[in-house]
């Protein structure tokens, strides 16, 4: 989580100064997250690919290990299962 606040900080602290001395950002908000969007998912086609060429499974892949590299270090990483204990659901161990 810290790595997204300070990234958002960092952004926050550049439109300021872009205000204060009256500069715009050189592009439009949209269309620069659009793009950078673009550039991650992009990166992730030649892994894909090679590894459709290669026979090797694809849509694991895609789950794990892209999906955490577009999406941050937590996305395709499953919840721990917490076994419950019998006992506390008031029944007899």
């Amino acid at each position: 989580m810290m790595p997204y606040l300070l990234s958002a900080g960092a952004g926050i602290l550049v439109g300021v100064i872009y205000a204060l001395i009256g500069v715009r950002s050189p592009a439009p908000p949209t269309i620069a997250l659009i793009g950078l969007l673009g550039m991650l998912v992009g990166e992730q086609v030649v892994p894909v690919v090679k590894r459709l060429i290669a026979g090797e499974p694809v849509v694991a892949f895609i789950q794990t290990d892209c999906a955490r590299h577009v999406l941050g270090p937590h996305a395709g990483v499953a919840a721990p299962q917490v076994e419950s204990d019998p006992a506390d659901k008031g029944g007899k161990a």
